[in-house]
């Protein structure tokens, strides 16, 4: 592993790991937990934790140094986290919605938008949300089902303007009641749609040429300027499922799904941007980071059991996985007495 990653990245062969901090979820056998854990070297430890109703799925690190976790679809809550001090601010969702889980603020930080599911209709919503008070301001159709993670575009990306918003409709038909059993998967219909932030106006809609590929995460390239996209396949044939892709690519024109992938059971877990460009998807059903190229042609897989949660910063990156946290480029597999299971997600503090 670490000799994969050395060519994969040379530049950074001799840099040695640091102590960095990741906000994680986690289950354990008698409940789930957002908190802090440390990873120095070849060790890592959990410093702080608070348990939560439900599992937890997306979580952004505000400005502050709080943190805001989303319950995993279908969820009704939102929390507000400050570990440096313990406080907590919850807030609970409308009967007839459900959180999809995941959150992202603004640029300048007064309004925050999640992804919801109408309990009446199955189809997605985008709510606007005060800040401070985490109220619901407003919310406009993704055009689409399942609405899953979203993004503010940085910086302008084809025809679409710095500031819009980009959501990844799963397109998966699932019963309002549960929010996660699927139904009719010929019904399918995944997209990519990019909003107008000040009205949720739509500015443009991609689809994949595969119906049974849904759009989950996404990942913003600032190298290539690019987006990202981690796919889950959901093929009636197994084989197909087997597979099929689980990276794809927006340029602000058109989706290109990964090219000369290998199979890694078409299920994509996380995905973010590698720090010289490029993207690792985790592929936990294949035990594999599946690392892609900026133009979308797939590069190498890289052992890792149970493959989950990313996350990058300034010349590294992470993995979460079943025998402990991967860190590149080093090459490291940072081990600890105890062991969890680490949910989707995670990001740096």
């Amino acid at each position: 592993m670490a000799a994969a990653m050395a060519g994969f990245s040379p530049a950074f062969a001799a840099i040695r790991a640091r102590s960095t901090r990741l906000i994680s979820a986690w289950q354990t056998a008698d409940e789930h937990r957002i908190g802090v854990l440390a990873v120095d070297g070849a060790r890592w430890s959990v410093q702080q934790s608070l348990a939560v109703p439900t599992r937890a799925h997306g979580l952004m690190v505000e400005a502050g140094g709080s943190v805001l976790a989303t319950a995993r679809r279908p969820g009704d809550w939102l929390l507000r986290w400050h570990p440096a001090n313990g406080q907590t601010q919850w807030h609970w969702i409308e009967d007839d919605r459900r959180f999809n889980g995941h959150a992202v603020a603004s640029p300048v930080g007064d309004v925050l938008w999640t992804t919801e599911t109408d309990l009446d209709t199955a189809q997605g919503r985008l709510a606007m949300r005060d800040m401070k008070t985490l109220e619901k301001r407003d919310e406009w159709a993704t055009h689409g089902m399942d609405p899953h993670e979203l993004i503010v575009l940085p910086q302008r990306v084809g025809d679409m303007p710095a500031g819009s918003l980009l959501v990844a409709n799963g397109g998966i038909p699932t019963l309002p009641e549960t929010g996660r059993s699927k139904r009719q998967l010929d019904r399918m219909d995944a997209s990519l749609v990019a909003l107008d932030p000040r009205d949720g106006a739509r500015l443009g809609q991609w689809r994949l040429d595969d119906p049974y590929l849904s759009i989950r995460h996404l990942a913003w390239d600032p190298v290539s300027r690019a987006v990202g996209i981690a796919l889950q396949a959901e093929h009636p044939d197994a084989e197909a499922k087997r597979q099929a892709p689980v990276f794809a690519l927006w340029n602000g024109q058109r989706l290109q799904a990964a090219q000369a992938q290998p199979a890694v059971q078409g299920y994509g877990g996380d995905i973010c941007a590698l720090p010289d460009g490029g993207f690792v998807v985790s592929c936990p059903r294949a035990d594999a980071l599946a690392l892609f190229r900026p133009d979308a042609r797939w590069s190498q897989n890289v052992t890792h059991r149970e493959a989950y949660a990313l996350a990058a910063g300034p010349g590294h990156w992470w993995a979460s996985g079943a025998e402990g946290v991967w860190c590149a480029p080093e090459g490291i597999e940072a081990r600890s007495s105890g062991r969890l299971q680490i949910d989707n997600h995670w990001n740096l503090i």
